[in-house]
């Protein structure tokens, strides 16, 4: 990870509301408790990438998601001569809530497409925060099972308007 433009180490009051707002509308965190959104809020630090600067690498396991508050990425699969961007993603997102809850490399790498600014989260915070708030347990695993239901519900949209290869992909829900 390319930290070239440097590192905000302290969280400020209006960063740890920006950060507050952010994590309360994203799926994986939206049915924590306050409290437990609080330490979160606090725990989390903005991070600033440039062009082309990789946020992960594949092969990683960093323990470390993402929501891009600026900026847009893209998402490689390397291998081969040339790394194949498979997708792109901008303000809003969130990747690598896996990476929170255990180990696993990554199956992709993230670079910057444009200049950059992220929260992160870490595996060792989050973690420390679950051990201080169990009741977040139950909620992360209903986000996640929303989540996948919803993606399998989206493929076999893609299915029925005649994505031949989609069909392969449907089932997830059934892990």
């Amino acid at each position: 990870m390319n930290l070239s433009m440097g590192k905000n180490d302290s969280v400020s009051s209006s960063e740890f509301e920006e950060n507050l707002s952010i994590l309360r509308e994203i799926y994986f965190f939206s049915e924590l408790p306050l409290e437990a959104l609080k330490v979160l809020a606090y725990l989390g630090t903005h991070e600033n990438f440039r062009a082309e600067d990789y946020l992960f690498h594949q092969d990683d396991d960093d323990g470390m998601a993402f929501y891009i508050i600026s900026g847009e990425a893209r998402l490689l699969r390397e291998g081969g001569d040339q790394p194949a961007e498979l997708r792109e993603f901008a303000k809003g997102a969130f990747l690598g809530s896996l990476a929170l809850l255990g180990n696993a490399r990554r199956l992709f790498s993230l670079q910057a497409r444009t200049d950059m600014t992220c929260l992160i989260l870490t595996r060792e915070k989050f973690t420390k925060t679950m051990e201080q708030f169990p009741g977040m347990a139950p909620c992360i695993l209903k986000a996640l099972v929303g989540s996948i239901h919803s993606w399998d519900q989206s493929v076999l949209d893609d299915v029925h308007e005649g994505c031949p290869t989609c069909r392969q992909s449907v089932g997830v829900s059934l892990l």
